[in-house]
């Protein structure tokens, strides 16, 4: 299962955001997007959960909660759109 972590403290490492989802599931992979420039986090990523069970345990158990000082954002992540090519 694929989630969406909003609202990150660009302070937050993927290490701090698989601890607070690991303790709901294994954690598969944790992604923080970050800026192609600076390389700082853009302030949201993804988690993927070994299995939606857990997943949803976790969205409902984290969503509103502190994350490094922050109150995250957490919901299902929705499949990304496709983007046509723009010339």
């Amino acid at each position: 299962m694929n989630i969406y972590v909003g609202n990150l403290s660009f302070d937050a490492t993927e290490n701090d955001i698989e601890a607070a989802f690991g303790e709901f599931g294994a954690v598969k992979s944790v992604n923080v997007i970050k800026d192609r420039e600076t390389g700082r986090s853009r302030g949201f990523g993804f988690v993927e959960m070994q299995n939606r069970e857990s997943g949803m345990e976790a969205i409902s158990a984290i969503d509103q909660k502190s994350i490094c000082g922050r109150d995250v954002t957490v919901n299902e992540a929705k499949p990304r759109a496709e983007r046509g090519r723009s010339w």
